[in-house]
């Protein structure tokens, strides 16, 4: 198991916070964080492109390679995987591994569960390192439950974690509210205009919170730091 799995599976609940870009991301590592999500409604607000329209995936690389470099651990929203072949999303899987990937977020779009499903299945047979968090919103957009439930059994036999807002295992915690039985939680996508405020307060504490090293086999600079403003080379 990755250092990036075994938070998953911890005794208590990990909060993954969502980056929009190296100064969020340095700011939330400082804070405590062991480990940090990229956002794709980030990376494309920066770049003044939509989010969710397969625009941002140079963008999107751009940003696990500066963090790869910044010796965070770390794992990336990647929308649907930026194709609609499973082939295509694997060299995806394999990219951002090679830069210091830990994982990779892939939704479904509420489209074809079992196409999906063979892009999870794809990234693992690539990169079975590499972390997969599969998302689909059916239950968070509709509360179908029924469905919701079917589509997860799908992608977690195919080899992922799967986030279900709302339901078990994993959430959006936008709101606050967390079910029981939840292991973990990304915040919103939303959440980086008040990580300024925020991460004072609600990040563990660095002294109770072991983090992680790097990815194993990640590249690294020969000095890196997480300190916000401070170049990772300098």
């Amino acid at each position: 198991m990755t250092p990036f799995a075994r938070l998953h599976d911890g005794p208590g609940l990990l909060l993954l916070p969502n980056a929009w870009d190296f100064a969020s991301a340095a700011a939330l590592i400082d804070a405590g964080f062991p480990a940090v999500g990229t956002t794709s409604l980030g990376v494309a607000a920066g770049a003044g492109l939509p989010d969710g329209a397969g625009e941002t995936r140079d963008g999107i690389l751009a940003l696990a390679i500066a963090l790869g470099r910044g010796g965070f651990l770390f794992t990336v929203d990647a929308e649907d995987g930026f194709g609609d072949e499973p082939a295509e999303v694997a060299v995806l899987a394999r990219e951002l591994w090679a830069v210091g990937a830990a994982g990779i977020n892939l939704e479904d779009g509420l489209g074809d569960p079992g196409r999906h499903a063979a892009k999870v299945a794809a990234v693992k047979a690539a990169v079975p390192g590499l972390f997969v968090n599969a998302r689909t919103d059916t239950y968070w957009l509709g509360s179908r439950q029924d469905e919701t439930e079917a589509r997860l059994k799908t992608y977690r036999d195919a080899g992922a974690l799967v986030r279900h807002p709302g339901l078990r295992l994993g959430v959006l915690a936008g709101d606050g509210r967390l079910g029981a039985g939840v292991r973990w939680a990304q915040t919103s996508e939303l959440s980086v205009p008040s990580i300024w405020r925020a991460t004072s307060t609600t990040a563990p504490s660095p002294a109770t919170t072991p983090r992680p090293a790097r990815r194993p086999g990640a590249a690294a600079s020969a000095k890196s730091s997480t300190t916000l403003g401070r170049s990772p080379s300098t």
